[in-house]
């Protein structure tokens, strides 16, 4: 199949899976279509180990939103999708350029969509394309054309017409017809703009010959003075960290208890905190090791006080992991909690990165090649594992389990509070949550989620 056919066949399905349908399995399955056709779309040269594991994964999205249908599901088989579709085409174009390369399109495909031999076919040798131009669409518009005329010189025949109406919503195949088309088009037809792959050089994980030269980095700066300053500022910074870890440990596990609203308010802060740390501690990093002091042989000093302070970081990281361990065995499960431990895990792979930089001597691109692909894992383990229920599980053996709470804000919590129902003795709560599962599964069939086809009534 040529581009053309897998744009009108994408959005003839895009119209098909969700008319009259709310947003459901209707997705997932969309997405999986998409991901099987841009495997067979895609030449053999491309389909390197990146473009095979996101095609699995594309495919663990697209069930995953069939089976939750939430956010976190929705945002990794949006992600999968257009992942997939950018490394189908460039293999070496870096992952970084996706956003504005697809940002881009969206604003230009009214303009590439007119520039019709560039995604139309000039000359079909089998002459479908100029039979179904003849036989069908011509004669289409030049009916609707003289139906209009005929309908309004004669009542009696427009009344014929009238009086028979068709069971379909107009508006909602023209918009779904044109959203389905429009990402369609954008999908199989982008254009990566010449000067992305200008740039596409800049985000190499390794230095080139010619950086690797020793000089300043600023006139107003000589390197043996810029150098001096990488040694005072990370030993400084190191002297700095330390107290301040001793400080944060004392003050987390030494002070007199505080309310469970103090404590969450006081963890959050000091997490927030730890994260900002970390972040600011890479940026120094990358500030001192973009060019030629990777390289300098005079550096080693400034290299020691860099992974030491990497090290510290590392340690204050793990600091407020155990404190909020400790929250959470104090006051249970929340989704917050669990995405405390989330960004803190992101910060010790982010530290751990930085110090395989300084290592190896990588350019800074390195390390933001390498986070987007964690970040991407991680959006994966928040689409593909039921976190509410494993929330509700653990909660339910807790004395201060509140009932409302997982009932309300915990999303798939359904099959945990049947079981607690049938321990507690409780039909008022069984009831509730058979009622949201009943609702649940009596919306249309492409609109379902499975997870809840799973409970029974």
């Amino acid at each position: 199949m040529k581009t053309h056919h897998y744009i009108f066949l994408t959005a003839a399905l895009f119209v098909l899976v969700f008319y009259d349908q709310d947003l459901g399995m209707n997705l997932g399955i969309l997405s999986i279509i998409y991901a099987l056709l841009t495997f067979f779309k895609t030449p053999e040269r491309n389909r390197n180990k990146p473009f095979l594991i996101l095609f699995v994964t594309s495919i663990l999205s697209g069930f995953a939103f069939i089976w939750y249908g939430d956010f976190p599901s929705l945002i990794a088989v949006v992600s999968s999708i257009l992942l997939l579709g950018y490394c189908s085409r460039n293999k070496k174009l870096k992952i970084l350029f996706l956003i504005p390369v697809f940002i881009i399109n969206s604003f230009t495909s009214l303009f590439r969509f007119f520039s019709f031999d560039e995604w139309l076919p000039k000359k079909n040798v089998s002459g479908v394309w100029q039979k179904t131009l003849a036989f069908i669409i011509i004669p289409l518009l030049l009916i609707s054309i003289f139906f209009g005329i005929y309908s309004a010189g004669s009542d009696h025949f427009a009344a014929v017409f009238r009086d028979y109406e068709l069971d379909i919503n107009v508006w909602q195949v023209l918009c779904l017809s044109l959203l389905g088309f429009f990402i369609a088009f954008n999908y199989w037809n982008y254009a990566v703009e010449r000067f992305i792959y200008k740039k596409n050089h800049l985000l190499d994980d390794d230095f080139k010959d010619e950086a690797k030269i020793q000089k300043s980095t600023y006139s107003f700066l000589d390197l043996d003075s810029e150098r001096t300053s990488g040694i005072i500022s990370f030993f400084c910074l190191n002297i700095l960290l330390i107290f301040f870890i001793i400080t944060y440990n004392y003050e987390q596990f030494y002070e007199v208890l505080k309310t469970p609203v103090q404590l969450s308010e006081e963890t959050h802060e000091r997490v927030n905190a730890v994260i900002i740390s970390i972040i600011m501690a890479v940026l120094v990093i990358m500030f001192y090791f973009k060019s030629g002091f990777n390289f300098d042989p005079k550096a080693k000093l400034m290299k020691i006080l860099a992974r030491i302070w990497i090290i510290l970081n590392a340690i204050l990281v793990l600091s407020a992991a155990v404190k909020n361990y400790e929250y959470i065995i104090s006051y249970g499960l929340t989704y917050k909690r669990l995405g405390v431990f989330a960004f803190l895990l992101l910060a010790l792979i982010g530290l751990a990165l930085t110090f395989i930089k300084i290592q190896r001597k990588k350019r800074n691109a390195f390390l933001f090649n390498g986070m987007i692909w964690y970040i991407y894992g991680t959006i994966l383990a928040c689409s593909y594992v039921n976190w509410g229920g494993i929330i509700t599980s653990q909660n339910m053996k807790r004395k201060d389990f509140v009932v409302n709470y997982h009932l309300e804000q915990i999303n798939f919590s359904e099959r945990g509070l049947l079981k607690y129902a049938d321990e507690k003795n409780s039909p008022q709560l069984k009831k509730k949550v058979l009622e949201k599962v009943k609702e649940q599964k009596s919306r249309p069939f492409l609109s379902k989620i499975i997870y809840y086809e799973t409970l029974k009534d």
